[in-house]
């Protein structure tokens, strides 16, 4: 097993990470490693690395389109009357603003689906307040990970929608008939276990934390509070809204994030809450914002491919069937455990599905497990890894928003904490749902 070049390469991204050195270039070690045990030269490794970094093409222009987006709607001045909004709310209580996250972050995923885009333009406003109240930030990066994960993994909505579709049409090809309305009555049971994770996290990262304050922060919060009293919604931030709304809309009726945004920005521009000569200031602030992000999640995409060419996965696979031995609770377990494994190198819940479901199909009719425990632990084994690998979107955009002032470090403070409080209860939640069903 641990000559297998998917573990081994998994181990090399991980410890890497660990120790701090660029996702990027941990990727792209961690794909030589690979393809090196695998017996690949290293020129085929870099074609099949750059060759597969299109299959995150669509979430790379995505990720840009929406930022430059969320650039328009922070133009507008829409993200500063909700960040005084919530600095009114939260009276000093730092629960009040971890559930604000939370809601916030659900929200981006289904009803305005800007996904982590919101991130960069509402969280560093908060820091200098966040800083005074002493909050721990790995309790906001486990509440953003909450907002961002669970309703995509819960219900057919929003990203969600793009998440269950894709579970039912790669179920379907490898042989499993089931319909759309029967993914998420059994992934309800993720749901839970990621609300579980959240609320313990709520505890743990309940003890102050000092961060370095900066000067005038009273200040700040005085002005803050005297704004509360004088913030008014204005034409530009009612056209900021329909622009949101009509991106959902568009993204539900075509099942494209990009036009959706395209939709977004032609709104604000037609409803004049953002002019034609900043167009080219919005998209370089999109750049700037998601460009990493962007490309972690291209890089990811070739790291994928260079994994599914080494043949690893495969014999992952007659590994693993040789370890169930027909036994039910030993198959959930060793299916998921296997479903991490790929996760957290590929780094995304959505490009793991359709390896995993040419896996766990044919495992699962031999062991005896019906479609929807199938269907669990499809959706819950490319879920388990996304929230503590380094190259998820879901540990980058937490990141993004936490450490614009250097005090957050993105492998120990967001990819560990998130790790631990989500994915032990997903793999709990996963084990009995799957044996229920």
């Amino acid at each position: 097993m641990l000559t297998n070049p998917v573990v081994l390469s998994v181990l090399v991204m991980t410890i890497l990470c660990l120790l701090k050195l660029n996702v990027i270039i941990s990727l792209i070690i961690a794909a030589l490693v690979g393809g090196a045990v695998s017996g690949m030269p290293i020129s085929k490794t870099m074609d099949v690395l750059i060759s597969g970094m299109g299959g995150n093409s669509q979430t790379a222009l995505s990720y840009i389109l929406l930022g430059a987006l969320a650039a328009a709607i922070h133009k507008t001045g829409a993200a500063e009357v909700l960040s005084i909004k919530i600095a009114g709310w939260i009276k000093g209580k730092k629960i009040i603003l971890l559930i604000i996250f939370a809601v916030v972050a659900c929200l981006s995923g289904t009803v305005i689906p800007v996904h982590i885009a919101f991130i960069p333009i509402l969280i560093p406003p908060l820091l200098p307040l966040m800083n005074k109240l002493r909050m721990d930030r790995r309790g906001a990066a486990c509440a953003l990970a909450f907002g961002l994960k669970a309703p995509y993994i819960t219900w057919p909505i929003g990203y969600g929608l793009i998440f269950h579709g894709i579970i039912k049409d790669q179920m379907i090809a490898n042989g499993m008939p089931i319909s759309l309305d029967m993914v998420w009555k059994a992934t309800w049971v993720g749901g839970l276990a990621m609300l579980v994770g959240f609320i313990i996290s709520l505890f743990t990262y309940r003890k102050p934390r000092n961060y370095e304050v900066e000067e005038m922060v009273e200040d700040q919060v005085a002005a803050v509070k005297e704004e509360i009293k004088e913030v008014k919604v204005t034409s530009a931030h009612w056209a900021t809204l329909a622009a949101g709304v009509a991106a959902l809309g568009i993204q539900l009726k075509f099942g494209s994030l990009p036009l959706g945004a395209i939709v977004g920005l032609a709104i604000m521009l037609i409803a004049k809450a953002i002019k034609w000569s900043d167009l080219d200031e919005l998209l370089n602030g999109g750049i700037k914002m998601m460009g990493l992000i962007a490309f972690v999640m291209l890089v990811a995409a070739g790291y994928a491919a260079v994994i599914r060419e080494t043949g690893g996965v495969q014999s992952l696979v007659n590994a693993a069937a040789g370890a169930m031995g027909g036994n039910r609770f030993i198959a959930a377990l060793v299916m998921l455990l296997l479903g991490l494994l790929v996760t957290m190198g590929i780094g995304t819940s959505f490009g793991t599905v359709p390896i995993l479901a040419a896996i766990y199909v044919p495992l699962s009719a031999t062991v005896g497990f019906s479609p929807k425990s199938t269907i669990l632990l499809i959706a819950i084994a490319g879920a388990l890894g996304d929230a503590g690998s380094p190259a998820s979107d879901t540990a980058l955009g937490p990141t993004a928003g936490l450490n614009t002032d250097g005090q957050h470090d993105h492998i120990w403070d967001t990819c560990v904490p998130t790790f631990l409080h989500y994915n032990i209860p997903l793999l709990i939640f996963g084990l009995i749902g799957a044996l229920m069903f």
